[in-house]
């Protein structure tokens, strides 16, 4: 396995771990660059505070759509942080049996975040699709210029028409390895150039061996990307490393 310094986790919840700090503190000392998703507003302070001492970690504001249903009160004190961080997420739609009833309100609240981070301008915004993906390209469409924020559509499980409409909108998309253990996700992540992808763990809600995934599974999921794209783990994780700095430009 590849050396974990210079590989990048775009989607973890860092502050869902037994131990948030020291998880913090895990993923800093890999040298992994690690972005805090987190679910609420009310997450945010202590996400950022322990993000701000590192080199490697950077927290992202959420307001996650399978929460919207108890949680959509809390936009307001998501209005409130936006200043303080360029990284937005979890954020997105969720059209799943157990969420479908909040649809509207989702639709709502994913429809604020974006025209904020329009208003603001250079968000980077990790994005939650389930069963949605139409949906979410609808209102990315309408509301967040592409010259006026990135989407990074996060386990993205849409179709390869879905897939196309992305890439022509300009989002990228973050990449896991359940999804390269997925015949039918893995087909679909093989018409993504690999200039539009990142890697993700999505822990803890994955596993790697018998133990939720940590940062440094990325190497994982980059060994799974190269043995797809038929190159090197070195090169992969080169084109990962650069497509996150063109993202922060």
């Amino acid at each position: 396995m590849i050396a974990t310094a210079g590989l990048v986790d775009f989607h973890c919840h860092l502050d869902l771990y037994p131990d948030h700090a020291a998880a913090v503190q895990d993923a800093e000392a890999s040298g992994v660059f690690t972005l805090a998703v987190t679910t609420t507003p009310r997450a945010w302070p202590r996400n950022h505070e322990l993000a701000q001492r590192t080199k490697h970690v950077r927290a992202a504001l959420g307001l996650h759509p399978q929460l919207v249903a108890e949680r959509e009160n809390e936009i307001e004190l998501w209005d409130r942080y936006l200043a303080e961080t360029r990284y937005v997420g979890e954020v997105g739609l969720d059209a799943g049996p157990r969420f479908f009833k909040s649809l509207d309100a989702q639709k709502r609240v994913f429809q604020h975040v974006l025209q904020r981070c329009a208003q603001a301008g250079d968000k980077i915004i990790t994005v939650h699709s389930i069963r949605s993906a139409k949906m979410v390209l609808d209102l990315v469409e309408a509301h967040l210029p592409s010259e006026r924020g990135k989407i990074v559509l996060h386990w993205f499980t849409g179709t390869k028409s879905e897939a196309k409409r992305a890439l022509d909108l300009g989002c990228y998309f973050s990449i896991n390895a359940a999804m390269l253990g997925n015949e039918r996700h893995a087909s679909m992540v093989e018409c993504i150039p690999l200039e539009r992808m990142l890697t993700e763990t999505d822990g803890p809600f994955t596993r790697t061996g018998e133990r939720p995934s940590q940062p440094v599974d990325v190497a994982l999921v980059v060994k799974l990307l190269s043995q797809l794209r038929c190159m090197s783990s070195e090169e992969t994780a080169k084109v990962i490393r650069d497509n996150l700095r063109t993202i922060l430009l």
